[in-house]
Order: C-alpha cells, then structure tokens, then sequence
C-alpha cells in the first residue's frame, strides 16, 4: 500500500459510528484502492472491497423494511463487522504485525495477477465471515445485551438473503473467462451451492460467537479459541486457493481434449 499509505492511514484512521459511516468509509478505500498496483482498478483487495461495499449497501436499504425487526441491532452488528476489516487494513499498512492470518492471505496477494478478482473476493468473504463475524456478534452483544431467545437472530438472517440475491451478479462481474465457461455449463447449481455455503458459515459464526461468549472471562481460554479461529480461516482460504488452481488446471484439461477432439472430427465430417 506504499504508493497510497497517507491516504489509507487517513481513511481508517477513525472507525465509523454508524452504517452510513461505513458505506462512506467502504467508497473511500475503493477509490485508493482502485489507485494502486498491479494496474489501476485491478489490486485484488479492492475486487473484494467492491464486493463488500455492495453488500453493505443492500443492508442499508434493509434496515427499515419490514423483515427486520431491530434495526438498531443489525446497524451495530454491521458497524463492528466492518470496523474489524478496517482494523485488519490499517495493521497490514502499518508498523504494527498483528494482522490476522485469515486477512493475511488476501493481503499478501493484493498485487497477485494470478489470483483471479473472484478468488480474491473469495479469500476477503472467508477471512470477514469465518474470522470476523463471530467477533463482530461479540462486540455487539457487550454494546447491547446477548439477546438470548430475541428477534435478533432471524435479523441475522435476513443478511443470508441479501448474499443470495447479490451472489450470482457478483460473482459473474468478477469472474474471468474461463470461470464464466463453467458458470455456463453448471447454470443455477452454483448459485445454489454457495447460498447454501454463506448460509452454513454465517450459521458457524453465530455458533462460535455463542462459545466465545461462554469464554470470555477466561482469558486464555478466550485468546486460544480466537487464535484457533484465525488460524482455521487461513487454511480455508489458502485451500480456495489450491482448489481453484485445481479445478482451473482441471477445466483446461478437459475443454482441451474436447477441442482436440473435434478438430480431428471435423476434417473426416467434410471429407464424407
């Protein structure tokens, strides 16, 4: 972040009260980050910061519809959320060496033209919600109460359905050709598919934040399971990244033993 770091350090340097704030904050960032390497518009944090400034938005316009019962509390927890990624930048543009591993592993491929826009936004989702969220449910529990049997987790849930419905748009306006060759070819199941796994894993975040919350006052305990977390977040994102490489290798294998194939038909197709 060097040619941008006064700027960075200025944009993150007061966290946001409310999710107003936070969409203000969000453009803020993309503007930087669309300025830096490896060529402008095309550093891989801001392909996930895009996406999340999205997402936020959307939760925005839903904080007054009628599927949400406290709002207040969905703004809060949406604040915390979003100040611990603001948190994890400054400490990566920084002195300070305490960025989580989980973050890490996008960071470090900020520059990376081998690491696809979506894979990136991949990486940013797995560190926020398999890293963050359960901290982010913390720190608005200490601000307002655990909420027990309220309303507050189908509140949580309706963020589930915004995911769902920005998924398949977001997904293709990152994708790269060969990732749109077999977003053609599988039609709806991966829409599916990742509905259901943002579903599940913000489903594993609520039931960490509940163990975490029964750990609190034990220090160590607490540090433990927090270490573990982050720890756990960085393996998941370092396998998307080895999966992907996989699974590209994979598609390029196969559509290129197609193409062979019917470049040897086709000669025998004329000639009869």
């Amino acid at each position: 972040m060097a040619p941008a770091h006064r700027e960075m350090e200025a944009a993150l340097r007061d966290p946001p009260e409310d999710i107003a704030g936070v969409v203000a904050r969000l453009k803020l960032l993309q503007t930087i980050l669309d300025s830096l390497p490896p060529t402008p518009g095309n550093n891989r944090i801001a392909a996930f910061n895009a996406l999340y400034l999205t997402i936020t938005e959307q939760v925005e316009a839903h904080l007054q519809s009628p599927a949400v019962t406290d709002p207040k509390w969905l703004e809060v927890l949406d604040v915390e959320f979003a100040r611990l990624y603001f948190t994890a930048l400054a400490a990566w543009g920084g002195v300070d060496t305490d960025t989580p591993d989980a973050w890490e592993v996008l960071f470090r491929r900020a520059h990376d033209g081998d690491v696809s826009p979506l894979e990136a936004s991949i990486l940013g989702v797995n560190a926020h919600i398999n890293h963050d969220l359960s901290l982010a449910l913390i720190a608005t529990w200490k601000r307002l109460g655990h909420p027990g049997d309220g309303p507050q987790h189908p509140d949580y849930l309706v963020v589930n359905k915004i995911f769902y419905q920005q998924i398949p748009p977001l997904r293709r306006r990152f994708a790269t050709a060969w990732q749109m060759q077999i977003d053609r070819c599988v039609g709806g199941l991966d829409d599916w598919s990742q509905s259901i796994l943002v579903y599940t894993t913000r489903a594993l975040a609520w039931e960490r934040a509940e163990r975490l919350w029964e750990l609190q006052h034990d220090e160590d305990d607490y540090a433990r399971a927090c270490t573990v977390m982050d720890r756990a977040a960085a393996i998941a994102g370092e396998t998307v990244l080895t999966g992907g490489g996989l699974l590209r290798m994979l598609w390029l294998t196969a559509t290129g033993w197609v193409r062979g194939v019917v470049r040897r038909i086709r000669p025998r197709a004329l000639a009869s």
